[in-house]
C-alpha cells in the first residue's frame, strides 16, 4: 500500500509524513523518545510515590525531569543521527524530544487530576500500557506487520523498569528514613 502511494503521490504532500516511505525513519525517532519516557517517567513516578513524595513534588520533579530529558534526548538523537551523516538530523531531534513531552504530558496528568498519589500513580502506568499499546498498534498498521509482539517487549520493558524503581524508592524509604 506504501509503495503504490509513493508512486501516485510521488510529488505530492497529500500523503501523511509519516507514511511516505523515505521518511519512515522518523519512526524510529518517535520510538526512542517516546519510550524512553515511558520508562524514565514511570520508573521515576513509581520510586517517587513508593518513597511516599507529596503530590506536589511528584508533579513538580516529573515536570523538571520531562523537560530537561526531552531537551537532552532530542539533542542527543540529533548528534547521534549527524554522527552516522543521517540526512534531516534536525527533524529527528524534533520527532524525538517531541515524542518524549507529549508521552510525558500524558503520564503526569493523573496527578493533576487525583489528590491520592497511589490512584494517580495507577492511573498513570494504566495510560502508559495505553500508550504503548496504541502506538505499536499504529505502528504495526502503518507497516502491515503484526504489533503484539512489540507490543509486550515495550511493555515488559517498562514493567521492569518500573519494579525496580519501586524498589529503589522502597529501600530509600526504610534505608534513609525518609518519610512524607
Amino acid at each position: 500500500m506504501i509503495s503504490y502511494l509513493n508512486k501516485y503521490y510521488h510529488h505530492n504532500d497529500k500523503i501523511p509524513f509519516m507514511t511516505r516511505k523515505n521518511n519512515f525513519y522518523f519512526a524510529g525517532a518517535i520510538v526512542l523518545g517516546m519510550h524512553d519516557a515511558l520508562v524514565s517517567l514511570t520508573g521515576l513516578i513509581a520510586g517517587l510515590t513508593f518513597a511516599q513524595a507529596d503530590r506536589y513534588t511528584i508533579i513538580l520533579t516529573s515536570i523538571i525531569a520531562s523537560i530537561t530529558a526531552s531537551l537532552s534526548m532530542g539533542a542527543s538523537n540529533y548528534l547521534a543521527m549527524r554522527a552516522n551523516n543521517v540526512p534531516r538530523a534536525i527533524g529527528g531531534a524534533i520527532y524525538t524530544g517531541a515524542a518524549y513531552m507529549l508521552t510525558c504530558v500524558t503520564l503526569i496528568t493523573p496527578f493533576f487530576i487525583f489528590i491520592n498519589t497511589f490512584a494517580a500513580m495507577w492511573t498513570t502506568l494504566a495510560v502508559a500500557v495505553l500508550v504503548i499499546f496504541l502506538f505499536n498498534w499504529g505502528l504495526g498498521k502503518i507497516q502491515h506487520q503484526p504489533y503484539i509482539k512489540k507490543f509486550l517487549e515495550m511493555l515488559a520493558v517498562c514493567t521492569i523498569v518500573s519494579v525496580v524503581a519501586f524498589f529503589i524508592g522502597w529501600c530509600a524509604n526504610v534505608c534513609l528514613n525518609i518519610s512524607a
